[in-house]
């Protein structure tokens, strides 16, 4: 059995006092001195409890508005003094330092306050300074003290003072010493994240990323992979129903999210494997949703569906009588909820709040990849007509939608669409043809006519192979970012062919 070390004398001085009054109790119980300075001094004598002042520890009063309080060294001295050496024990016999075996610290809440849209003079002074030294100090003396470093370790705090009294073993001591150093290394990158962020340069030298919320996936892409997810989905998402959220579940409800952000009126689409295999847009949800499956009942069994509005109890019959894994929506009628229950296993995620990032991150060979998110949108004024035939409205509208669809689909991508539907795509391919010729055989094979639909590719068309084909299968109207050396070619051949083309700009690789 490990051996407890009683702990005699506490020091507190924390930001956020909710929670703190149970702990104080279980303290004041085994007999704990209390020292404290300021707010949290008063806090605990309000509870009827005795507690010195660091000042008269100290002799100096807090100064400087209260940016210094506890630096001083009869407090690290009484923190950072180790037990068994006999030169210390001697100094701080000398210097009449109290030895302190519990230190139990929250600091100035700097991301919230970055987060508030405060002002810069309020954030630098949300940079805690006492506390983070206090919390450093005493878990590097672990061997000897027990460092609570947040509020989120209130609760530990309080199990190991229930189930042992005020006492701490070595294993403890070295678990709050590893949480101290993920607080003040975590805390550390937001002030630099924040200073970074008032850099002209868009390109740091530097980069830190601190997640202070591990989620142990079932496994990862396989059974035979482990698999963490690291951030805050409920910040995100409510789930209402289902099953524990997998690791490829997560991979597709980012690609669902990211998608249909891209639409503002009544859209649902159905992905797989991270790609669109059905998406539409219409006046009502179960329309969407019966249009979007149209596009390919196939591949929509197991899916992940996803739509920016209500599911009503309309919708939600439908939807009930296809097997698949998630559903995403910003809200559910009480009687769409009922029905989609019907399957125990079935994941029901309510989006609470927009995916807001700005930057993606990517693990490659020995380090990683950073990005700017694509948060590109084309609208009709950035499209340039580049052939002599010019698109209808219609048709243009219908470019911008096939357009979304495929920036959100692995490269090489084609999307076939008409009418605010996706009749096909073909992604992930090798070579642009093969994803055009793979997008209308599945067309075809869920017997969509092509005549009239637009075509809409990820990268311009090195040749005008891609515009001949698709003029044979009915396309009347392209989408491309044009800046091939040979674009001309493909120009040439869709005022041969009748064709309208239209280019952005703008290339949407997803590898």
């Amino acid at each position: 059995m490990s051996v407890t070390r009683p702990i005699k004398t506490a020091l507190i001085s924390v930001y956020h006092k909710d929670g703190l009054d149970e702990i104080l109790s279980l303290l004041n119980a085994g007999g704990v001195k209390f020292l404290s300075t300021g707010g949290t001094r008063s806090f605990i004598e309000s509870l009827g409890y005795e507690c010195d002042a660091v000042e008269d520890l100290t002799g100096y009063p807090s100064i400087l508005g209260g940016r210094v309080k506890t630096l001083h060294p009869k407090v690290f001295g009484g923190i950072l003094n180790r037990r068994d050496n006999d030169g210390d024990r001697a100094q701080i016999a000398e210097y009449e330092i109290p030895e302190i075996d519990l230190v139990i610290v929250d600091l100035y809440p700097f991301e919230a306050t970055v987060a508030s849209g405060a002002s810069q003079a309020d954030i630098i002074e949300k940079i805690d300074i006492g506390g983070i030294s206090l919390i450093r100090a005493a878990a590097k003396n672990f061997n000897d003290v027990i460092i609570v470093p947040s509020k989120a370790e209130y609760a530990m705090l309080r199990d190991m003072l229930v189930a042992q009294g005020a006492a701490s073993t070595l294993d403890d001591r070295r678990r709050f010493a590893a949480r101290a150093f993920a607080v003040s290394s975590g805390y550390d990158t937001a002030i630099f994240n924040y200073f970074a962020s008032l850099d002209q340069d868009p390109v740091p030298a530097d980069l830190r990323v601190a997640i202070n919320s591990a989620k142990k996936m079932r496994y990862g892409e396989n059974p035979h992979q482990n698999g963490t997810f690291y951030g805050d989905f409920n910040a995100l998402f409510e789930q209402l129903h289902g099953k524990e959220i997998s690791y490829n579940n997560l991979l597709d409800i980012d690609a669902a999210v990211s998608l249909i952000s891209e639409f503002d009126i009544t859209t649902f689409a159905i992905l797989k494997h991270n790609n669109a295999c059905g998406l539409a847009s219409r006046d009502t949800v179960a329309q969407a949703w019966a249009d979007a499956l149209a596009g390919d009942p196939v591949s929509a069994f197991g899916g992940v569906l996803v739509t920016n509005r209500l599911v009503d109890a309309a919708a939600a019959e439908e939807i009930n009588k296809i097997f698949f894994e998630v559903i995403i929506a910003p809200d559910y009628s009480h009687d769409a909820l009922e029905i989609l229950k019907s399957k125990k296993n079935r994941i029901i995620l309510l989006q609470k709040a927009p995916l807001d990032t700005k930057r993606q991150f990517r693990s490659i060979l020995n380090g990683a990849l950073v990005q700017d998110r694509d948060l590109k949108i084309e609208t009709p004024a950035e499209l340039t007509t580049v052939t002599t035939l010019a698109p209808t409205d219609a048709q243009v509208a219908d470019l911008l939608f096939a357009n979304r669809i495929v920036k959100n689909s692995k490269s090489n991508a084609i999307v076939l669409a008409r009418n605010g539907q996706l009749i096909a795509s073909g992604v992930g391919q090798t070579s642009r043809v093969d994803a055009l010729r793979q997008a209308i055989d599945k067309a075809r094979s869920f017997n969509f006519d092509l005549e009239g639909a637009v075509m809409a590719s990820d990268a311009f068309f090195p040749f005008p192979d891609c515009v001949e084909i698709a003029a044979e299968a009915g396309i009347k109207a392209v989408i491309h970012p044009g800046g091939s050396i040979r674009d001309n070619e493909s120009i040439e051949a869709a005022n041969r062919l009748g064709l309208a083309m239209v280019t952005t700009g703008f290339r949407h690789f997803k590898h």
